[in-house]
């Protein structure tokens, strides 16, 4: 079983930045894939940005250059860096993690099979 509480949401202005954060618990380990997917009122879940067990990264278009994704192994940590900020990034943001074998750069948000509760994202215009 494993435990994933997301941290860090909040309401920002256009252009700022936000680092939101996922701790994970339980049999979860350094090679498992995870990322971050989100999902706005209305729309269907997206990927936002994943990262594989050996450290491959996928970042959706829309984000490439402003979010960076990291994890932190020691610490059970995964973050999602958001910068310059839109209002179209608005959404609530979930953190996934998989731990089903497969060493790939996982996209689909069926190929993770642990999810966080979600932080919400605001972004004023």
């Amino acid at each position: 079983q494993v435990l994933l509480v997301e941290s860090g949401g909040g309401l920002v202005q256009a252009g700022d930045s936000l680092r939101l954060s996922c701790t994970a618990s339980g049999r979860i380990f350094s090679t498992n894939a995870m990322g971050w997917f989100r999902q706005a009122p209305g729309k269907e879940r997206e990927v936002v940005a994943t990262m594989s067990g050996n450290g491959k990264t996928y970042y959706t278009d829309s984000v490439k250059g402003r979010f960076t994704i990291s994890r932190d192994s020691a610490r059970n940590a995964q973050y999602l860096q958001m910068n310059s900020l839109k209002p179209e990034d608005a959404a609530t943001y979930y953190c996934a993690a998989r731990t089903l074998s497969g060493t790939g750069l996982y996209t689909r948000s069926m190929s993770f099979d642990y999810w966080g509760q979600g932080t919400q994202v605001t972004v004023s215009s």
